[in-house]
């Protein structure tokens, strides 16, 4: 008997799977995030779970779950939300769905490249609000992305696909990574260090993982060696980025602007940042496609069978966990 259970509602063809393959599935009914008594709850006696980013799984969840549990299946490439290592301690795989959100996240980096340098946001609430009067020389004036530099702090998947995105504009590529990026070598792309990369680019994009060495990567210091003119876009995890730091130098225009995607402590946002019209601020939109979303709960789901099944999953997270 296989007993899994789903901490939010996913995309129907995930869902399929596991009601395929499991003996019992069942799924948060709300479509919010369950409460930290809920969850723990939820999970006790689960021979997996199927679990999402917003979702703290700790040591104390991983013991409600129980030592009968095979696998905490995260829906989300990161799993910055798990506590691995503990995990592992107690025999219970952890999956991720990498790869899978690659594009859609490189696009979305560059509908906030584009938003924000020409003010989009700010274009349409104009209209919106019927306080247009008409075309005028100095209304809205933003800034050029054609024949500018970008800056890819972090030159893995998604960071080369945002950078590769670059070549119809003909921009100069900036990247920061432990190793030369062979793609980003092919289009001109130069490897920096981040304080040169940060002096130089009219764009600097991030995509790096969360941990505690990229934990306010991004703070007063480094932000202060950026451009006036440049730009910042996160479209990574939010606490990369000093957020009261930001909201600092979006405020006193000692940046030109920003386009975020995710926060530093989701769904809260920092005191001031939404009241700053130099900034776009999306709801965590980047793998927000119907088909990368559906896949990625495909992916989970295959996971999740598989380890309740006793077998490999295909994106396990510790595999050191089937050497014991």
């Amino acid at each position: 008997m296989s007993n899994v259970y789903v901490t939010r509602r996913i995309p129907q063809p995930g869902l399929e799977i596991l009601e395929a393959a499991c003996d019992r599935v069942e799924v948060n009914p709300e479509d919010r995030y369950l409460t930290r008594e809920e969850l723990l709850r939820a999970v006790r006696g689960r021979d997996g779970v199927l679990c999402l980013l917003t979702d703290v799984i700790d040591d104390e969840v991983l013991a409600a779950a129980g030592p009968q549990c095979r696998v905490f299946a995260n829906y989300a490439v990161g799993f910055n939300n798990i506590d691995v290592a503990a995990a592992t301690r107690r025999g219970i795989m952890i999956t991720n769905t990498p790869g899978v959100l690659t594009d859609s996240t490189a696009d979305l980096a560059w509908a906030l490249i584009m938003s924000v340098a020409r003010r989009v946001v700010e274009g349409d609430a104009c209209v919106r609000s019927g306080k247009w009067d008409g075309w005028g020389p100095m209304q809205f004036l933003g800034q050029d992305v054609y024949e500018k530099t970008l800056g890819i702090v972090g030159a893995g998947r998604i960071g080369t696909a945002t950078a590769l995105r670059s070549v119809g504009f003909r921009m100069k590529v900036l990247y920061t990574s432990s190793r030369p990026n062979p793609e980003l070598d092919a289009i001109g792309g130069r490897r920096v260090d981040l304080l040169a990369l940060l002096r130089e680019s009219d764009f600097v994009s991030i995509h790096v993982a969360l941990n505690e060495q990229t934990r306010h990567l991004i703070g007063r210091k480094q932000l202060a060696l950026m451009k006036p003119t440049a730009y910042l876009i996160n479209t990574a995890r939010g606490p990369v980025v000093d957020e009261k730091a930001l909201v600092e130098a979006l405020r006193e225009r000692r940046i030109a602007g920003a386009g975020l995607d995710v926060y530093e402590e989701e769904p809260r946002i920092t005191p001031g940042l939404t009241d700053l019209p130099n900034v776009v601020c999306l709801p965590h939109l980047g793998s927000a496609t119907e088909a990368t979303r559906a896949k990625m709960a495909t992916m989970a789901a295959t996971n999740l069978v598989a380890a309740v099944r006793g077998e490999r999953p295909p994106n396990l997270v510790n595999p050191e966990v089937l050497e014991g």
